[in-house]
């Protein structure tokens, strides 16, 4: 997939995912940065989410990292999890 229709479906995933909202989004160097809602017992993560791959070529990659800012458990793999499940299932 190019890498600039992957980022597209990135943010639209962020649109659709209960709980995510956008913070900043910086199409020029395809990268997105929202914050995920945390729990009852967690605080809130910030997610970074950007694309990689040369331009023309259909081959991208598509990176996610969660942090999260304190609570008794953290949610960062759960996050992480779910963003790359539902865009793998969305890009497939």
């Amino acid at each position: 997939m190019n890498k600039t229709d992957a980022f597209h479906a990135a943010c639209e995933m962020v649109d659709d995912l209960e709980g995510w909202s956008d913070v900043v989004i910086d199409k020029e160097a395809l990268t997105l940065t929202c914050v995920c809602k945390g729990g009852l017992l967690s605080k809130d993560s910030n997610v970074r989410i950007w694309v990689e791959g040369p331009e023309g070529v259909p081959n991208s990659q598509t990176h996610c990292s969660s942090e999260s800012s304190g609570g008794i458990f953290s949610k960062d793999k759960a996050n992480v999890a779910e963003f790359v499940r539902k865009l793998y299932m969305r890009i497939t």
